[in-house]
């Protein structure tokens, strides 16, 4: 298999954000140069991704979608940081590196306590422990746990309160990391067994995602390495 890329990392991402909107009943579309929902996407996720570096191709679907919702705050994950929207009504929410981990043998056994969500009930828990969505409309819901390619992943202490998650996304011949989460101060060791039950989910696969900040740092001490960079722009209500 031919090394990845930005644009599969992208693709990857985009077959993600596809199955959160799908789940909540408007999965979007792909075209040649991006992915794209017209409906409201859940909070955190875009209503487009770039799957090219031309920036005239995305551009297109991106006049389209102010054209579909023009009172609306909505966001773009530009992938290749290719697309000048500085000064047409976007905000940079904020910057980071694609990433890759080629895929490399089992190292080990997965610490026993990781498992794969399976029930409606433990998914709200871990939606609970992962925070984010704290007072909101759910995001993550029960569709997500019928899909093959998808798995969302937990850790528990000893008394059973999960301690840590990961969602891996099967797409493009790529896993897509995303939604890590960590609690409690066991640091990098946890991290890194994130990293190892994605593998394990699905194995022999390369490993993509997108971190900034120390989050990067610590991504590339455990082999990642990175590809580029990608911008997420909101447009202002």
């Amino acid at each position: 298999m031919s090394a990845l890329g930005v644009a599969d990392a992208a693709r990857n991402n985009a077959a993600w954000c596809s199955a959160v909107c799908g789940a909540h009943g408007s999965p979007g579309e792909f075209v040649d140069a991006y992915w794209r929902t017209r409906a409201a996407a859940p909070t955190y996720y875009p209503n487009l991704v770039t799957l090219a570096p031309e920036p005239a191709l995305a551009l297109a679907g991106v006049r389209e979608l102010e054209r579909a919702r023009p009172s609306a705050s909505w966001a773009i994950k530009d992938s290749f940081g290719t697309l000048p929207l500085e000064h047409a009504g976007f905000d940079l929410l904020f910057e980071a590196d694609w990433i890759v981990r080629p895929a490399s043998p089992r190292r080990g056994p997965v610490a026993a306590r990781w498992c794969s969500v399976q029930s409606e009930s433990e998914l709200a828990a871990w939606e609970n422990a992962w925070g984010q969505s704290v007072g909101q409309a759910p995001i993550f819901l029960p569709a997500l746990l019928r899909r093959k390619e998808i798995a969302i992943l937990a850790a528990r202490d000893r008394d059973g309160e999960i301690v840590a998650g990961v969602v891996a996304n099967r797409a493009a011949n790529a896993v897509g990391i995303t939604n890590l989460f960590l609690r409690g101060a066991e640091g990098e060791s946890t991290r890194a067994e994130c990293i190892e039950a994605v593998a394990d989910a699905f194995p022999g696969l390369p490993l993509v995602g997108y971190e900034s900040g120390q989050d990067l740092a610590d991504s590339h001490a455990l082999g990642f390495s990175s590809l580029g960079s990608l911008r997420v722009w909101v447009k202002r209500a």
